[in-house]
């Protein structure tokens, strides 16, 4: 399938899943980081026609990093009249959690909190809105190295580019005509203060990352499955101790 059909396949994916709601939903709601995976996911929901709320969440937020989120806010907004968007700053909020949970600081377990601080955000403007929440997962992330803790995906209510791997997703943004600095970025998931890129936390490129996940000859095969391993649990149904009768 080339990525005009992509984009016609996933938009009206999108389209019906909505449409097939026992209690339709009135508005699609994500949050975007200045990143690919995310402003392929919003530009997919807004192509929908359905009302889009776009939300971007800056927490103690790289310049850099938040003003592409802001730019692809303003490429939405001149291009979808059914786009809303609106900034949520989280800074007090999670300087007040941090504060609260002094006494059980870990840098890895605060910079998951700031997901999940979003992922609350998102889901309370879902309510408000009587909409679903979007996720922005890409395939290689989701299921290959489950590395997902991305901005706001800490639970979502549609995945719309979980089956694209992250090269797929960076050709579908340039047919959509995603802005090149977003599509020229480093990939990160912004929730590190000295702004660790997703492939300098890896230890692989993307594009080595699923040549490794599809071919078990793989030079990068050992480093994949060692870094599936460590994120298996993410994958995997939540255990759940069965009683016997």
């Amino acid at each position: 399938m080339n990525n005009k059909d992509k984009i016609e396949f996933i938009k009206n994916w999108i389209f019906n899943y909505v449409k097939a709601m026992p209690k339709k939903a009135e508005s699609l709601v994500i949050g975007i980081s200045g990143g690919i995976d995310s402003s392929v996911s919003s530009t997919l929901s807004a192509m929908t026609g359905l009302k889009t709320i776009v939300l971007s969440m800056p927490i103690n937020q790289k310049l850099s990093q938040h003003d592409l989120s802001l730019k692809h806010q303003e490429w939405l907004l001149k291009k979808f009249e059914n786009v809303e968007a609106h900034t949520v700053n989280l800074d007090q909020l999670f300087d007040v959690f941090k504060s609260s949970l002094s006494n059980f600081d870990n840098e890895r377990g605060m910079a998951n909190s700031r997901a999940r601080l979003r992922m609350i955000t998102l889901y309370q403007v879902a309510a408000a809105n009587k909409g679903i929440v979007v996720g922005t997962g890409n395939k290689v992330e989701d299921f290959g190295v489950g590395f997902y803790t991305k901005y706001g995906d800490g639970g979502v209510d549609i995945s719309p580019i979980a089956d694209c791997n992250k090269t797929e997703v960076w050709a579908i943004g340039k047919e959509l005509a995603i802005l090149d600095e977003i599509i020229n970025a480093a990939p990160t998931d912004g929730l590190w203060d000295d702004g660790r890129t997703d492939e300098g936390q890896l230890e692989l490129k993307y594009h080595e990352l699923e040549e490794a996940m599809d071919n078990p000859n793989s030079p990068n095969r050992a480093k994949y499955e060692k870094i599936r391993r460590q994120n298996l649990h993410k994958m995997e149904p939540i255990p759940v101790c069965k009683i016997p009768n």
